[in-house]
């Protein structure tokens, strides 16, 4: 019997087909060698885990031994009403927990509490200008609903809840019963049973399900393979935009398998299929997928595997102006940190990269740097310059900085900057407008299509963060180098993708 952990709950949140590879699938194509961010990740949050618990004052140390003899020594300190219980182990059946902390409440029950190295609720979106803010994270939810079975099984619980302690020491409850939101009405709980079930079928290899290809997978394990796999299938996943649970839906609704396949599906006759079993009370038929979105992934597929060229669609006019600059941040969300704010300035023909770094991790270098960058913005002449970023993000930290450092800016002068039509998200003309035979719209993969090549050999966001720690760590000139030639390559990248959409206009 393979148990159900918190470990595993988590990996089926990030991708539900982990679960089963990790147990059946190819062992020897699994990357053996931990990615540097995932270990940074992973000491950080060790590290703040030690703060945590050495500001508790008293408590029972559980976390020496094995499984059976720290459950055995949980079970009797809970019996014994021990106030708190630090790495206690539960179990019953295929479920094992070990909870960060065990608390006695005042009505003699036991409360579960995980320390997390991230907020307790979810931030900002970086695909919506609005800010989500007050609502729990599905997987710190999933997991305390796991230590909160396992204590009402072991009968040292009643109630619905569990606390997270976050990054910020904040101590927040989360109410396990409660709706996830104002549209899913389905609670925590609810959830939970349904991922439970799923992994542990998974687990007992009772149930399959296959890999897919997204570039939020890099920092698997599994990445190449899954990748390698999804190509050799032709797989949907394989098209930009079109994810698993799309993939599911056509895989199980109109039987396509392939994007040889997609290339052959009637619009209209799926969407009068769609409609006629919605009559009918099935409305798990082709759920969330629209005559927009099987046109969209069509397009995609034709583009990628038989024309093989990019397309653009509309009119773009991109401003005419002295100064072009391309802007590419650095930030380490772990610390909440913007180190870098890196722009590539074209003007006139000549060319150069400026860089506004913060050398140490303080609020005053912070806030020093970005100063910088707005001192360099006013030096523009007015209307006579243009901005290009490539995604959401620099604009979502921005509004944030400005929160921090109001001093530094007004929140009227960041929105204007960003709302100017001449400072541009070129990721959103890229999602609108064109269409590319790859199955990211990453700038990596479309400035490598377009024959850019970064001088670094791994060039990655995630690991600029690594490097930046190891540089505070060691201050070693080269490593800051390493990451403002990175920063400058990703600028320059940006620089090549507009280039490249102007040629093709």
């Amino acid at each position: 019997m393979k148990n159900i952990t918190a470990s595993k709950l988590y990996d089926y949140i990030q991708c539900p087909h982990k679960v089963w590879r990790d147990v059946y699938g190819p062992q020897d194509e699994k990357i053996q060698e931990t990615n540097p961010f995932v270990e940074l990740l992973w000491n950080k949050g060790v590290l703040h885990e030690e703060k945590v618990i050495a500001s508790l004052g008293e408590y029972l140390d559980l976390s020496d031994g094995t499984l059976d003899e720290r459950f055995e020594k949980t079970v009797e300190a809970l019996k014994n009403k021990i106030p708190l219980i630090y790495q206690g182990v539960l179990k019953h059946g295929n479920l094992l927990g070990a909870p960060d902390l065990l608390k006695l409440m005042p009505d003699g029950s036991y409360m579960p509490i995980d320390i997390k190295s991230g907020s307790a609720f979810e931030g900002g979106s970086e695909d919506e200008d609005s800010e989500v803010e007050g609502k729990p994270k599905l997987h710190y939810a999933s997991q305390l609903c796991l230590y909160n079975e396992l204590l009402k099984k072991l009968g040292f619980a009643e109630h619905d809840n569990g606390k997270i302690i976050d990054i910020h020491h904040n101590e927040v409850t989360y109410n396990l019963t409660a709706p996830k939101g104002v549209r899913d009405k389905s609670t925590w709980w609810e959830n939970y049973e349904r991922i439970k079930t799923d992994v542990g079928l998974l687990l007992e290899d009772k149930t399959h399900n296959k890999p897919s290809y997204s570039s939020k997978c890099k920092l698997c394990a599994w990445y190449k393979s899954c990748k390698s796999w999804c190509l050799e299938k032709n797989d949907l996943t394989y098209t930009f935009d079109l994810g698993r649970s799309i993939r599911d839906r056509l895989n199980e609704d109109l039987f396509i398998d392939n994007l040889n396949d997609l290339l052959t599906v009637d619009i209209p006759a799926a969407m009068k299929q769609k409609e006629a079993e919605k009559k009918a009370g099935n409305k798990t038929f082709l759920y969330r997928v629209s005559d927009n979105t099987l046109a969209k992934a069509i397009e995609r597929a034709r583009i990628s595997i038989i024309t093989k060229t990019p397309v653009v669609y509309g009119e773009i006019e991109f401003p005419k102006v002295s100064f072009e600059l391309f802007f590419d941040i650095e930030d380490d969300p772990t610390q909440e940190f913007v180190y870098l704010h890196g722009v590539y300035e074209r003007h006139n023909g000549e060319e150069r990269f400026l860089d506004f770094t913060a050398k140490e991790i303080s609020s005053s270098e912070e806030k020093e740097a970005w100063a910088e960058f707005w001192e360099y913005i006013d030096s523009l002449p007015q209307d006579d310059f243009a901005v290009y970023y490539y995604s959401h993000h620099e604009k979502t930290t921005y509004k944030k900085m400005q929160k921090l450092y109001p001093e530094v800016v007004s929140a009227e002068k960041v929105e204007e900057f960003f709302d100017n039509p001449n400072v541009i998200d070129l990721y959103k003309i890229v999602r609108s407008q064109t269409n590319w035979p790859l199955p990211s719209y990453s700038l990596k993969e479309i400035a490598v299509y377009l024959g850019f090549k970064w001088r670094d050999e791994t060039p990655s966001g995630a690991l600029s963060i690594q490097w930046f720690n190891e540089y505070l760590e060691k201050r070693d000139p080269k490593m800051l180098e390493r990451i403002l030639l990175y920063n400058e390559d990703d600028c320059k990248a940006t620089m090549v993708i507009k280039d490249g959409i102007e040629r093709m206009i």
